[in-house]
């Protein structure tokens, strides 16, 4: 008679074995490639399409003990978060000025017909691999100019990690040039980050910011109960001073309920424009720019950075959540063997 339930115990406990370690699945149906660390949800690689999103993201990112750092709008909304920058979403990697084609601000909200926007499309999957350590996955997409013309291609490796207290992801992104292209030294970019509600620094007051087109996005003030977030570099500068000032990682700290969360960047030593300039914001956007760097430096330096055709370029960046505090002498070792 015990023999039905015996034969259930050992399926949990076959699943709960091949649970174990990082999990890659793919869900055609939602466009969506979800990953898993030791049986808990971590993030998604979600491909959507132009008609939702103009680029792939990783959307949302979880900690270990399950919490969401990332904001839900527009995807899935949360009450009394912010609705502003509706390109904002999970975690991303594009540009605002790439022959004047602006890949950064371009959403379903954004009039196509007055500027000029460019579209990432996803092309593929050429390397889906789950394991005990650490899973792998690695896509392609085209960077499309206002007519459907290809200007770059793109070839993507996430690099998935976690422990009981951690999660880790390594992006790794070439692109190619299809035409000889200019990434004109701008604000908006590079690699980003729009995390949640509790992450923002606590509002001061309401704040407007203007894209490449002159385009003003207010940033309303808004109640700061619950909200605790607040930058440091690894040169220690803190909170909204790190705006414009260089680093080799960035710490976003805070809390969401009981939790304490350490959101760190890393950027590479290959990476152009290395030590990025940090174009995090206390509203919530948290991005490394090494491209800008003429509006950061207040017109000291300048990068335009130019790939002839044919021509490639590689962006490396490490983002570690930890449910804990991290020191300094923690990230930097971090960003030691990152930068092996």
């Amino acid at each position: 008679m015990k023999f039905p339930f015996l034969v259930g115990a050992l399926a949990l406990s076959s699943l709960a074995i091949a649970q174990k370690g990082v999990v890659l699945t793919p869900n055609e149906t939602e466009k969506k490639i979800d990953v898993t660390i030791d049986g808990k949800p971590f993030t998604s690689y979600f491909y959507p399409g132009p008609d939702v999103l103009k680029k792939a993201v990783l959307y949302p990112l979880l900690t270990a003990q399950g919490t969401e750092i990332t904001r839900g709008w527009p995807i899935k909304p949360r009450t009394g978060e912010r609705v502003d920058h509706p390109h904002h979403v999970g975690m991303w990697l594009n540009y605002e000025s790439v022959n004047a084609h602006d890949f950064w601000n371009n959403s379903t909200k954004v009039d196509h017909a007055k500027h000029t926007y460019g579209t990432i499309v996803h092309t593929g999957i050429t390397n889906m691999k789950g394991g005990k350590n650490e899973g792998t996955l690695t896509v392609t997409a085209d960077w499309l100019d206002k007519n459907g013309g290809l200007m770059l291609t793109e070839t993507t490796t996430y690099i998935f990690k976690g422990d009981a207290t951690t999660r880790t992801v390594d992006r790794i992104t070439t692109l190619t040039a299809k035409t000889e292209v200019v990434f004109k030294d701008v604000k908006d970019g590079m690699f980003a980050i729009r995390v949640a509600r509790q992450l923002e620094h606590p509002s001061t007051g309401p704040s407007e910011f203007t894209d490449a087109y002159g385009v003003v996005t207010k940033v309303s003030s808004m109640d700061n109960t619950g909200i605790t977030g607040s930058y440091r570099t690894s040169e220690g500068v803190e909170g909204d001073n790190v705006w414009s000032t260089r680093g080799r990682w960035c710490n976003l700290r805070g809390k969401i309920g009981d939790e304490t969360i350490n959101v760190v960047i890393l950027d590479h030593p290959k990476n152009v424009g290395y030590p990025t300039y940090w174009h995090a914001r206390g509203y919530g956007l948290f991005a490394a720019n090494p491209l800008g760097q003429d509006i950061f430096s207040k017109g000291k330096e300048n990068l335009n950075l130019t790939l002839k055709n044919g021509e490639s370029t590689t962006f490396r960046y490490r983002t570690v959540i930890a449910s804990k505090t991290l020191s300094d002498d923690q990230i930097n070792k971090i960003a030691t063997d990152f930068g092996k």
